[in-house]
């Protein structure tokens, strides 16, 4: 899944002030990065962006959690068990 192009458009932060509706289209198709005194200080994308990026980042933290609760020592459940217990068998 790409989240979003790589390309993005850059403005000053009193540029982006005054063409900040333009922006605002301008970020449904790509990143655009406010700078102030010539170093990145915000950027701006699209909400439905935003979604992709927050659901994809709630993935790989469930991935993390998963594969962190999958490294601990101890006994496992079997599978089996599992599913018996969960009422699947």
């Amino acid at each position: 899944m790409v989240l979003y192009n790589l390309t993005m458009t850059k403005v000053t932060m009193s540029e982006g002030r005054e063409r900040l509706s333009e922006m605002v289209e301008i970020s449904k198709n790509e990143a655009v990065i406010f700078e102030r005194y010539g170093r990145p200080a915000a950027v701006l994308i699209s909400a439905d962006r935003y979604e992709e990026m927050m659901e994809a980042l709630e993935e790989i933290e469930d991935i993390t959690a998963f594969d962190a609760a999958m490294s601990e020592e101890g006994d496992n459940i079997p599978w089996e068990q599992v599913k018996h217990d969960l009422g699947w068998t």
